[in-house]
């Protein structure tokens, strides 16, 4: 896994709950972490960038009550994902969640490191493909210039708000999101949304690795019901 971006894991301080989370780096936010803060009787969980599965089952183990909605638009992601995942309780999203609805153009992510194992080959028979994206890579290229943007495909795309609301989804306890750079995208269309949701976890670099790449600063002042 890539790792091009910090953790920003912040509260709805407009909610009920007052609790405030120390600072805390990628590593600590286990499964065990998350259910402590959230609560194990969470009963909706949003998974926007799901590749395989890894947390979506983890999701399914830690909060057994909760219905999970997991967006993946990558199709080579979503296949290994229905086939590592499958519970009554899940439903996956073969869509992009970004500002408005519409078409796009998605950069489908392929090679592998030059020191990928036979295991990591196995895993990833078309080369990685969970860093594909929305927005263009930018210095991501000239970081790791073993994974390759050779080729794009159209997928569909909606706001979190509209699907939201053509999914009755009322109250969320917990948003998480990878989305390579298009966090801000996701916060501009689902300002709705989020002001019903207790708890975000989303990724952030204060680098522009993708086009348009939103930085801290940017995500803080686009969430003003939330404190990290």
């Amino acid at each position: 896994m890539l790792r091009h971006a910090n953790a920003l894991f912040v509260i709805n301080f407009s909610s009920a709950m007052s609790q405030l989370i120390p600072p805390i780096t990628n590593e600590e936010i286990t499964g065990q972490f998350v259910v402590h803060l959230i609560g194990a009787d969470a009963g909706m969980i949003l998974e926007i960038g799901a590749h395989h599965g890894g947390h979506t089952a983890a999701f399914l183990k830690f909060f057994p009550r909760a219905q999970i909605h997991a967006f993946e638009p990558d199709p080579r992601a979503v296949k290994v994902l229905k086939s590592n995942v499958n519970d009554p309780r899940l439903r996956i999203h073969e869509i992009a969640i970004g500002a408005q609805n519409g078409k796009a153009e998605f950069h489908i992510s392929s090679g592998l490191p030059p020191d990928a194992t036979a295991q990591v080959e196995a895993i990833y028979p078309q080369g990685l493909d969970q860093s594909g994206l929305l927005r263009a890579p930018k210095s991501h290229t000239k970081k790791w210039p073993w994974c390759k943007f050779k080729k794009t495909i159209t997928v569909s795309v909606r706001s979190l708000d509209h699907w939201a609301q053509r999914c009755e989804i009322g109250d969320i306890d917990f948003i998480w999101a990878d989305m390579q750079g298009a966090e801000g995208d996701m916060i501009a269309g689902g300002q709705a949304t989020l002001a019903r949701t207790r708890y975000l976890y989303t990724e952030y670099s204060n680098e522009e690795i993708y086009e348009g790449e939103p930085t801290l600063e940017t995500l803080l002042a686009m969430l003003p019901n939330f404190q990290l």
